[in-house]
């Protein structure tokens, strides 16, 4: 009776009678009682799982129809390219890997003589898709340079105007002049597809690095050494020596600067072309990243 009412009592207890284990079957082992498994449940043997498990292959449902594929040597070429497709499943798609890269903002900068208009200059001569964006001043026009063209040259009183009017993207004053660089240029062409090329001072590149952050790619020019540098300055002939010596001693401050940057040229006397072309080159390199810089003006 004691032995009945155990068994009864294990049973509704365990959900899964067929689990009951030879050593909880020996609960009284003092006794000659040998418990029995009850309701015990077949499982599958190995030989009736294998052909289950082979006859269930994952992705069958979804495999297309098979297809004869002709012969690559004798077929005709589309009717070679549908049968890939049919074979497939589906269509091949048309659309581009890679899209079309965004345009970017270059900002060229780097002390007062190494060469900054020359490079702008050569390089929208040599390659298409680059607006060179036109600085606004407040400083008077030099012999030779056309207004819309070099700079748009206005006067203080116009400068503060779009200062207040927040026209510019950046602004500052240097040398007690005003330089600063209009959004609507950048939008405009952006908008077209086009790099835009900005030249600014150190001053200024400092401040676009903290607006643009590293949506835009900052290049430092630079020249071969300090003592190239002061010659070139001196050849110019458009400074006053006291002009001339804050120039020189302003560069050998900025030049420490250039680790800010994400790229160095050095542009040496006679070969702008090399000069123009590393440029060229950190443009190219900039439109095959994978991911692309981004702006918002």
């Amino acid at each position: 009776m004691l032995v009945r009412r155990f068994c009864t009592s294990f049973a509704r207890s365990n959900p899964h009678p067929s689990l009951l284990f030879t050593k909880s079957a020996n609960a009284f082992p003092n006794s000659n009682l040998n418990l029995q498994i009850l309701n015990p449940r077949k499982t599958p043997n190995s030989k009736s799982f294998k052909s289950f498990s082979s006859s269930c292959k994952m992705g069958d449902g979804r495999r297309p129809p098979a297809v004869p594929i002709p012969s690559v040597e004798s077929a005709d070429k589309v009717e070679l390219y549908r049968a890939l497709e049919a074979s497939l499943g589906s269509p091949f798609r048309s659309d581009p890997y890679v899209p079309n890269a965004n345009p970017l903002i270059i900002v060229i900068s780097g002390p007062s003589g190494v060469g900054k208009d020359a490079v702008i200059k050569r390089l929208q001569e040599v390659r298409s898709g680059i607006h060179f964006v036109v600085t606004a001043t407040s400083r008077a026009m030099r012999e030779g340079e056309i207004n819309g063209k070099d700079y748009f040259f206005v006067s203080k009183e116009e400068f503060l105007t779009m200062v207040e009017r927040d026209e510019l993207l950046e602004y500052a004053l240097v040398y007690g002049d005003y330089k600063g660089i209009p959004k609507q240029q950048i939008r405009e062409f952006m908008a077209k597809g086009h790099d835009i090329v900005l030249r600014v001072d150190i001053q200024g590149a400092a401040t676009l690095r903290r607006i643009l952050g590293s949506s835009a790619v900052f290049v430092f020019l630079v020249a071969e050494s300090e003592a190239a540098l002061v010659q070139r300055l001196i050849d110019r002939k458009t400074e006053t020596k006291e002009t001339l010596l804050v120039r020189v001693a302003t560069a050998r401050e900025e030049v420490k600067h250039l680790r800010k940057f994400d790229y160095v040229v050095v542009n040496e006397e006679g070969r702008l072309e090399r000069s123009v072309g590393l440029v060229e080159a950190i443009i190219d390199a900039e439109k095959a990243r994978v991911r692309q810089r981004s702006v918002v003006i």
